[in-house]
């Protein structure tokens, strides 16, 4: 290959010293005919060959073409690469050559046969304010209640203004998403026309060929209440909603690292949503104005809220147990002992379950996920414990919360059964645990604090202290200003009553 310098070299001597073709040949070895091409024309390199040939691998190519052809029936996954394709050739048909020959056959074919056609090719696109927005799930971790949980996502996100909506639940159900959509709206302060899904099965029945989608009934029923499109990707093609995929990954590297504590699901998404309402600020690529700025421009594009918000509840009817606890969606939660046996109704909210008596509120419960857990009140059980104190402490009402209570509920417990002996201390003590019932917590662990100090034993002598802090905390009752008032009395004249003596 005629390198640079060399014609360089040639062309210099040739022009200006004046040598001629049959020196300039003997000093570089080139041809005289070489020599005359260079000083005629232009530099070029070799010409690129119009067929390549392949002298080994020229017998296994019809091979080669048979297995890129059943490629275009098989799923993309699981299609040849040119690796695959030159490890078979070695073990089947006893192959040769090199990898690197095959490597850049293979290559060449695909693009004849047409197959990976524009893969990782993408349009370049500019979506309209207003009109669209993506919704997906992604996987996190935090840690609630000083427990590491594994929470899912729910993530929103505006194509046109890029911005995004954020929050945690502790599933992936229906009803999670219904939720999701209308903490959504509100966030937003409107409804985008159109929403675009993957093929989640809570939203889609059954997928047909093309675009056409057979909906779960209750998401026919959402989606129609709020008037928008739904619109949904190929399977497998996540990249076809590319923003809230991205937007997934953002969340998770910037609000969620280091992984956060919170004593509460809500505590987090109020620190999520602070998160939402702070981004903004940056411009994005090919855009002139903020985020935020674009995002109050297509407020004007979104459709109106509903003005009644959508009934996001499931309800439940069925029978308190032996236990005083009632079976919802495969899980347990406690009523007063005083229900057993009656019939009660339920309402599910996605985080809170609330159980009701004739239409009377009776119990209200954090929702529990999962299959055969027990969530339990232990103030709904202190009456029937008091009956029965010998079970004080195998009741597993009483076990969950001694494990989580203060120690120095422990110490009177403790104090009222040397005092009083095991049985009458435990009952004596349940009556100091009623008062949680209609005081704060607050005020009824300062007044046993207050009666460990002062070594009392007794339940009475614990809410005197109580009632007594309460009345000195209530607000004094001050006079009114500018306030009519009586002339002070004059008391001189009781001086003449009843005469002289």
């Amino acid at each position: 290959m005629l390198s640079v310098a060399q014609y360089d070299y040639i062309r210099t001597a040739h022009r200006a010293y004046g040598k001629k073709i049959k020196q300039i040949a003997r000093e570089t070895g080139h041809s005289r005919n070489t020599i005359r091409k260079i000083l005629r024309g232009q530099y070029r390199n070799y010409k690129v060959r119009e067929q390549q040939p392949y002298p080994v691998l020229g017998q296994y190519l019809g091979i080669i073409d048979r297995w890129l052809e059943q490629d275009k029936e098989s799923p993309v996954k699981q299609r040849h690469t040119a690796v695959r394709i030159y490890h078979r050739l070695q073990q089947e048909h006893d192959y040769p050559g090199a990898e690197v020959t095959v490597r850049r056959y293979v290559r060449e074919a695909r693009l004849r046969l047409g197959i990976n056609k524009n893969s990782g090719v993408f349009i370049p696109c500019d979506p309209q304010l207003g009109q669209e927005a993506e919704v997906d799930w992604g996987n996190c971790v935090a840690v609630i209640d000083g427990k590491r949980t594994g929470l899912k996502m729910f993530c929103m996100r505006s194509k046109g203004s890029g911005k995004h909506f954020v929050q945690c639940f502790p599933c992936e159900r229906q009803q999670a998403l219904f939720e999701g959509h209308i903490q959504g709206f509100e966030f937003f302060d409107g409804i985008f026309p159109v929403l675009i899904y993957d093929n989640l099965t809570t939203v889609v029945q059954k997928v047909f060929r093309g675009r056409h989608r057979q909906l779960q009934e209750d998401f026919l029923k959402f989606k129609s209440y709020h008037s928008f499109t739904s619109r949904f990707c190929n399977p497998g093609q996540g990249h076809e909603k590319g923003g809230v995929e991205g937007l997934v990954g953002y969340a998770r590297r910037n609000y969620l690292v280091p992984i956060p504590e919170a004593t509460s699901l809500d505590e987090l998404n109020q620190r999520l949503l602070a998160s939402c309402m702070n981004f903004g600020e940056h411009r994005m690529a090919g855009r002139d104005e903020t985020v935020q700025q674009l995002y109050e421009q297509e407020k004007q594009f979104l459709l109106p809220l509903p003005e009644v918000p959508f009934s996001n509840i499931d309800t439940w009817t069925g029978k308190v147990d032996k236990f005083a606890t009632v079976h919802v969606d495969k899980n347990r939660y406690s009523v007063p002992t005083k229900y057993a046996c009656r019939k009660v109704s339920a309402v599910i909210y996605v985080n809170r379950v609330k159980l009701y008596y004739g239409g009377k509120s009776i119990a209200s419960h954090r929702r529990l996920y999962g299959n055969n857990k027990w969530q339990l009140d232990p103030l709904h059980y202190l009456e029937l414990i008091q009956q029965r104190p010998q079970a004080f402490d195998s009741a597993r009402p009483i076990r969950q919360w001694r494990a989580q209570w203060p120690e120095c509920l422990e110490s009177l417990l403790e104090r009222f059964r040397q005092k009083q002996g095991d049985t009458k201390g435990a009952k004596e003590f349940i009556w100091v645990l009623m008062l949680f019932k209609e005081n704060s917590r607050a005020d009824v662990l300062n007044a046993v604090e207050r009666a460990l100090a002062a070594n009392v034993s007794s339940s009475e002598a614990v809410i005197h202290i109580l009632r007594n802090a309460q009345q000195k905390a209530a607000p004094c009752i001050k006079p009114l200003e500018n306030w009519l008032r009586l002339p002070p009395a004059d008391v001189s004249i009781y001086d003449q009553i009843g005469g002289d003596l």
